[in-house]
């Protein structure tokens, strides 16, 4: 683990050290077993739920831990380098609950903010559908109002914790031209998950598609007003990259230390191979790329806390933080060599789960179209 992190106070340097207290005694002892049996560890968002560590970002009064997000992001970097599926789900759970907080009213928040902060509940995100991953304008699952009730029918893919959820963020068509987002609970009649998705990593994270067939809500169960739904999810999408940035960097983090702990012991030709300079510029490189990410994903974090416009560079630290964790575990697999390639060593598993960082929450190529799209404007 990194020596040394940038805190706000002494408060946050604490914060850090319980979690990884957490992370070391109680999810650290479970992750090898629980992805290789693809077993979902709703245990470990319980743990997390009681220590507060779910709902950091979000206001006292609700709940939440009332935290910097620069803070909740360094704590969200220690859940991934502990668990990467853990830390991907505690950031899907965070921006789960982003639309009710900010476009909800103040009965709406009163009402299930507090519940949905406090641990016990499990939240997932339905924007992406098959047809339209990258472009959620082309949706096609409509919300249709009748009398004090919306009816949803539709499908929605990738769905994190799809199934095992207690409640879902669904953005759905409620004209040809508008978008709207719903709070809809798990238990609600014609609400079902598909099959699991078979995936290659993350596999203690269940992906599933949610169907929808003529799922009926209480008509307060829209955030916000009709056609609102598209910029809740592109504001809240803002946020969740920062969570998969931080995340990423954890694991980048868990794969240099792994490889520069085996680099230190394994020798040949009668000294530790750290000490060959050809493999020492390697992990020189990785290092740089972890401090550099870290660097990236911290200023996107200051800005936001600022209540400044932060969406161009979360689109960078996201795109920076998840390239060069791919890169890392990449190379600290050929660190390791041969052992690297077996599963005796968690930098396998790094490998396979980094790489669908740089596909979810809005893929790399579309964060470089983000980021031209500022520049243009700038």
């Amino acid at each position: 683990m990194p020596a040394h992190r940038l805190m706000p106070s002494p408060e946050t340097d604490d914060l850090i050290d319980l979690t990884r207290q957490i992370l070391s005694k109680e999810l650290a002892p479970r992750v090898d077993e629980a992805e290789a049996t693809s077993t979902f560890p709703r245990a470990a968002f319980r743990t997390l739920g009681a220590a507060g560590l779910l709902s950091l970002p979000y206001p006292e009064e609700f709940g939440g831990g009332g935290q910097p997000y620069e803070v909740y992001l360094q704590v969200l970097e220690e859940i991934g380098t502990a668990w990467a599926s853990v830390g991907v789900g505690t950031s899907v759970h965070a921006l789960s609950c982003f639309g009710l907080f900010t476009a909800g009213s103040d009965e709406q928040k009163r009402r299930w903010l507090p519940d949905m902060l406090a641990g016990d509940l499990l939240g997932a995100y339905c924007l992406s559908e098959a047809h339209a991953g990258s472009d959620p304008a082309a949706m096609r699952t409509r919300a249709v109002r009748e009398g004090d009730e919306y009816v949803i029918n539709g499908a929605k893919a990738w769905t994190t914790h799809g199934g095992e959820a207690d409640f879902y963020k669904v953005m759905a068509r409620t004209s040809d031209t508008e978008i709207s987002c719903f709070l809809v609970p798990s238990d609600t009649a014609g609400l079902t998950a598909d099959t699991p998705e078979r995936k290659m990593g993350l596999t203690g994270s269940t992906t599933a598609t949610m169907l929808f067939d003529d799922v009926r809500i209480p008509a307060d169960r829209l955030l916000g007003t009709e056609g609102q739904g598209l910029a809740i999810a592109l504001a809240g999408l803002d946020a969740g990259r920062l969570g998969i940035a931080a995340v990423a960097t954890g694991v980048a983090q868990a794969s240099l230390d792994i490889a520069v702990a085996y680099a230190r012991e394994r020798e040949t030709f009668g000294r530790p191979i750290i000490e060959h300079q050809g493999l020492g510029f390697l992990l020189a490189d990785m290092a740089a790329a972890v401090e550099s990410a870290r660097a990236t994903y911290l200023s996107a974090a200051r800005l936001k806390d600022a209540g400044r416009p932060f969406g161009r560079e979360a689109s960078i630290a996201k795109l920076v933080c998840t390239d060069n964790a791919m890169r890392v575990a990449t190379d600290a697999v050929q660190v390791l060599g041969g052992a690297g390639y077996t599963k005796d060593f968690p930098v396998e598993r790094f490998m396979r789960e980094v790489k669908v960082m740089q596909i979810f929450e809005g893929t790399n190529q579309i964060q470089r179209l983000v980021i031209a799209r500022h520049l243009a404007r700038s």
